[in-house]
């Protein structure tokens, strides 16, 4: 490849306007060969043919990566070295010598938004730890004749019809001996709501389409096979039992073959891609297979559940989960469920999962068949609910691979997630116009609380109960469907990006913790178009030599408190939280506005110690105004960003490890008094929308004290504060809400930059006329070295405003600048001064956060 003057004939190809694909056509899925080729992803600008950057970067052009328009993956036989990223920065290195000379000129590189080597990984499927592999013991029913179970299990099955031999062993379907401890189903067969006209996708390891229990339901236009690339995802593999075993759960048919599925008349897809390794790009394109058909994606897998992995989904992923969501089910969203993951033991928690963690999964825990919590199921602020699995000396019953073939000892949050998705499935089939957000409203507004008695139930802002193990309580199947029919739609999402806060503060050990704050006005909530609120993240930075030390408590301003991080003994990693984003789903209705708290604390004293470095708080809600909501921009792109918000420093305050404020409530919900006719005596959770209840989201009434937190000085910016030190000024000078010192500083770097801009306007001045004189063509000397650039450049430096933004690439542009945070910029962009895409992320590398750079601190990723 010659980084010299072009052919003529590439040249010219370069002109010529070749279509792009449309992400509506196929994937195109031929087979990887990662032994002897290796796979880049790029994302182009849509005037950027993919021919002609094969032809220029020596690349093969393999296709588009399913849905995700302008996103092409390109191979190149096998190299140590990523050679896109060597083309690229030989491309820039001859935009520079050029530049040198006089104007630069747009070339390839600016059409390359964002470019990846692909590296194949391996996910870890929910399977439960080896402690739970206990015989399953099921039960005679012949030898319990009388109990009043028994005998409505079986006028049951005689009225359903129901003649599958493992039925009655089906107890999470329905339990005749632990009354009351399933999903509350079969009410909903007996009102003919079985699944039907629903599809559910199974993101496994395979499934077994010969099956006499899936063979009727099996939906093959959904089906693919990404490890081996073949059209069927059929198991290959001695252990490829897992995506049959969790496809049984949702649509096990309804015949005379093992047991049946809580939604036997759905259809199921299998998408095979837990095998083998699998690159982000096939994981991309998994994720979004036929989504206008496969309406719900069962997902029991993600990175391994040992205590010590921090992993989240790339970026290629979190691309296709927006695009899923935002047109999947022809605009409805894709509904993605996750299982919470099986790491209890060692102490992991599903906030340091980047799929269970994301604001578009769903995420689901595991109860056991006494309704206990058991050991391996993981907890966190992110469990929207929990469901039936495995323990208490008993698993999920479920078809396997092979003719007629059942299991009995499916467990772990693996059969936890596959069963709420069945339920999801019921829902879609009398309410198929939800959108994704709806389902995650019904399944909170639904949620029965379990084991009351736990410690860590506490009532939220709008008087639900929340706990980090359960979520908002387990899934009701016939509450949640009856409360779809009535379901009043949400409006689209909206969302407000807090400004980053600069901290790079010490985290003391012992009792006391490190305390920062974040006040959200409701002028600022009100600009952002956000109402009431759903999800809450916050993105941080964290130095420490054993992160699993930290821990992290996120306090609203009603005083509602999740723990989005917790210590973890097994993370010994040196590496902290590198952009690392926390999520919690219990701030759910909650207003926007007021102060937002963290509390970092390192509560083990060994001599390990760490510092936070900044953090950012994203609220996510419903819109107030549905026609002024705007589509989320893509992860990753020049729109994610917090562009306007420029990163403040605070200072910050010690906490106490004494008990966090917690919102008591005078509220008292009123109870559904109606039942499903197999079970007109089990509890339930208040009705929505109920006209005796005070706990409709958005509108429950609270009343009560909040203790106080910290035992230190009051919170930094505090009003006393403000009044005590902003008042040295005139008044007509704005003080900017910030204090005296601060005033000093940002006014004197007014006069800095007038006494500059002065300085330099005559200089140009004169060097214009000395030009003039000299009969030069151009307006500025070109420089003489790299050197001279970079000390140029550094002077021209600086926030443009939106008139000087063309002068200021001019100037670039004149001086032959290659700044590595603008060259893979269109030219559009730099007129935009939208911020520059960073260089590193554009090549895929990651080399950690870098708090000084206000590129990489205003392109986080709020995913």
């Amino acid at each position: 490849m010659r980084f010299g003057s072009a052919p003529l004939w590439l040249a010219v190809l370069q002109i010529i306007p070749f279509p792009t694909v449309s992400a509506k056509s196929p994937p195109l899925l031929r087979p990887r060969d990662y032994d002897s080729r290796d796979y880049y992803a790029l994302h182009l600008t849509p005037d950027v043919s993919p021919k002609t950057v094969a032809l220029q970067l020596g690349l093969t052009h393999e296709g588009v990566i399913g849905e995700l328009s302008d996103h092409h993956l390109f191979s190149t036989p096998t190299s140590k070295e990523d050679v896109v990223a060597i083309h690229i920065d030989g491309l820039r290195r001859k935009r520079r010598s050029v530049g040198s000379g006089g104007i630069v000129k747009r070339d390839l590189s600016d059409g390359i938004l964002f470019a990846e080597k692909q590296r194949p990984k391996k996910l870890v499927k929910r399977v439960p730890p080896p402690a739970a592999r206990r015989e399953a013991q099921g039960f005679d029913p012949a030898a319990i004749t009388g109990n009043t179970g028994v005998v409505e299990l079986q006028s049951i099955m005689q009225r359903l019809d129901i003649r599958d031999p493992i039925f009655h062993e089906q107890w999470h379907l329905f339990n005749p001996i632990e009354r009351h401890h399933d999903v509350n189903v079969t009410g909903l067969w007996l009102e003919g709501i079985t699944g039907e006209n629903t599809t559910v996708a199974i993101v496994d390891d395979g499934l077994d389409m010969d099956s006499q229990d899936l063979a009727a339901n099996y939906f093959a236009a959904g089906s693919y096979d990404f490890n081996d690339h073949a059209p069927q995802p059929k198991p290959r593999l001695s252990d490829d039992r897992h995506g049959t075993r969790c496809a049984g759960e949702i649509a096990a048919v309804r015949n005379n073959v093992c047991g049946v599925g809580v939604a036997y008349d759905a259809k199921v897809a299998g998408i095979r891609m837990l095998s083998k390794p699998i690159s982000d790009a096939d994981e991309a394109i998994a994720l979004n297979y036929a989504y206008h058909e496969n309406q719900i994606y069962s997902c029991s897998w993600g990175p391994p559940d040992d205590g010590q992995a921090m992993d989240a989904p790339g970026i290629l992923i979190k691309r296709a989960m927006v695009k899923g969501v935002q047109e999947g089910r022809n605009g409805k969203g894709s509904i993605f469920v996750f299982a919470s993951g099986n790491g209890a033991t060692y102490e992991d928690n599903c906030n340091f999962d980047g799929y269970t963690n994301s604001i578009y999964s769903i995420t689901i825990g595991a109860i056991d068949r006494n309704g206990n919590h058991p050991y391996y199921s993981e907890q966190c602020s992110a469990n929207m609910a929990v469901t039936y699995s495995s323990g208490s000396g008993d698993a999920i019953h479920t078809t396997d691979i092979g003719p007629n073939q059942c299991f009995n000892g499916h467990g772990g949050t693996s059969a936890a997630a596959p069963l709420a998705a069945g339920i999801f499935a019921l829902v879609l089939s009398v309410r198929p116009g939800l959108t994704w957000r709806d389902m995650q409203y019904l399944a909170l507004e639904t949620a029965v609380p379990i084991n009351e008695e736990d410690p860590d139930w506490k009532q939220t802002a709008i008087g639900k109960m929340f706990n980090h193990k359960y979520g908002y309580g387990k899934v009701d199947a016939w509450a949640i469907v009856h409360a779809a029919k009535d379901h009043k739609l949400v409006k689209p999402q909206a969302w407000y990006n807090s400004p980053i806060v600069i901290v790079n503060a010490a985290i003391p050990e012992g009792t006391q913790g490190l305390q920062t704050q974040i006040k959200v006005t409701a002028e600022e909530a009100r600009n952002a178009n956000l109402g009431r609120l759903e999800h809450v993240t916050v993105t941080m930075n964290a130095a420490h030599s054993q992160r699993g030390d930290m821990s992290v408590d996120l306090i609203s301003p009603k005083g509602i408190v999740s723990h989005i991080a917790t210590t973890r003994k097994p993370d010994t990693s040196k590496n902290g939280y590198k952009d690392w984003t926390f999520m919690s789903v219990k701030h759910w209705g909650e207003e926007a506005t007021g102060t937002w708290t963290i509390i970092i604390k390192d509560t083990v004293v060994n001599g390990q110690t760490g510092s936070l470095t900044d953090w950012s708080l994203t609220l996510w809600g419903e819109a107030i105004d549905a026609d002024k909501a705007k589509p989320l921009p893509l992860p990753g792109g020049d729109g994610d960003k917090n562009l306007g918000t420029d990163p403040i420093h605070t200072t910050t305050a010690q906490a106490s490890t004494t008990e966090l404020p917690s919102m008591t409530s005078t509220a008292n919900p009123s109870k559904v008094t109606e039942n499903p006719s197999d079970h007109a005596d089990r509890p339930v959770n208040e009705k929505p929308g109920s006209a005796a209840t005070s706990t409709q989201l958005g509108t429950g009434t609270t009343t009560g004290t909040t203790t106080a937190t910290p035992t230190s000085t009051a919170a930094p910016g505090g009003p006393e504060a403000e009044a005590e030190e902003s008042n040295f000024l005139p008044s007509f000078f704005p003080t900017f809400g910030v204090s005296a010192k601060t005033q000093v500083w940002i006014y004197g770097a007014f006069v800095v930059i007038i006494l500059f801009v002065g300085v330099l306007a005559t200089y140009l001045s004169i060097q214009k006329k000395r030009a003039k004189k000299q009969g030069m063509d151009y307006e500025f000397e070109a420089l003489n070295n790299e050197d001279d650039l970079e000390s140029g450049a550094a002077g021209a430096g600086g926030k443009a405003s939106a008139g000087g933004r063309r002068k200021a690439r001019d100037l670039y542009d004149a001086f032959g600048a290659s700044d590595d945070e603008e060259d893979i910029l269109s030219e559009k962009e730099y007129d935009d001064d939208e911020g520059s895409y960073d260089d590193d992320e554009a090549l895929g590398i990651d080399e950690g956060p870098r708090v000084g750079d206000r590129a990489k601190l205003l392109g986080r990723d709020n995913y």
